[in-house]
């Protein structure tokens, strides 16, 4: 039975989208089964997975919409236990015709039970918004991964945000937890990443993840070529960062036993 985590921030630009691809390319390194859900119209997930966006015929939102069956849009990677259902511009439309739906905050969680047996982790990439789309996510979700920037708004908009899922924990999915909160885009030459490290952890104490991911021109170019950096670039810093965040990942869901010293060595 998959574990499902949602990627979410309002805020864009935090490498919501970066750590769903990386995140979940790196669990499937590590011989775990993994979906990632695009549920972002700009189907960043999808490009960066590797497919062309033009041609998707069918994506998430003909889940939700016309109640397509998500296993036959199942996509398959380059990476061996990873696949993907794709999302599409299409998608900016489905919460106008949600609106009027009976349970149209349950619709995503519906959509995934039919696929929770088949994978060990389901990602869930959002959109920057606190629209309908990621209001299904978190509702969907066991847990919420939040991705904060080492910049100098880092913490503005988070108290909307986890406003947010109280509410949602209150009324809609009470077992929903905070995974963590993943600073990103982090540069320890820099006083202000420093601080914003700082910060956080001072405000969220342990629910902040040990691994920081740090800034990498291999990470950014990855995208591009449409490859997750572990496939990019074995050898480099993002590449490091995001195995030890998956493998932080499953050592706190108690799925490995991974001493410190058998960590990869940064």
């Amino acid at each position: 039975m998959a574990k499902v985590i949602a990627l979410a921030n309002q805020k864009g630009g935090v490498g919501k989208t970066t750590t769903a691809i990386n995140l979940a390319a790196s669990l499937a390194v590590l011989e775990k089964k993994v979906l990632i859900v695009d549920a972002d119209p700009q189907a960043n997930a999808t490009s960066g997975t590797g497919f062309d966006i033009r041609a998707v015929k069918t994506s998430i939102y003909e889940c939700l919409v016309d109640d397509q069956d998500p296993k036959n849009i199942i996509l398959n990677s380059d990476i061996e236990g990873l696949d993907l259902i794709p999302s599409h511009i299409d998608l900016v439309g489905a919460e106008i015709e949600m609106l009027n739906q009976p349970n149209r905050e349950y619709m995503l969680k519906h959509v995934i039970e039919k696929l929770k047996d088949d994978y060990d982790y389901i990602l869930i990439d959002c959109s920057p918004s606190l629209g309908l789309i990621t209001v299904n996510a978190l509702t969907a979700a066991d847990s919420v991964v939040i991705p904060v920037q080492c910049e100098y708004f880092a913490l503005e908009g988070l108290g909307k945000l986890l406003n947010t899922i109280k509410i949602i924990q209150s009324r809609l999915n009470k077992e929903l937890e905070i995974e963590g909160f993943l600073l990103t885009m982090y540069d320890p030459r820099l006083r202000l990443s420093n601080q914003v490290v700082d910060e956080v952890k001072k405000h969220f104490q342990d629910m902040v993840f040990e691994t920081i991911i740090q800034r990498n021109i291999k990470l950014s170019e990855s995208p591009s070529y449409g490859k997750p950096v572990v496939l990019y670039d074995a050898a480099s810093k993002g590449s490091v960062n995001y195995l030890n965040l998956a493998r932080e990942i499953l050592q706190k869901n108690d799925q490995t036993k991974i001493a410190n010293a058998d960590k990869v060595v940064e």
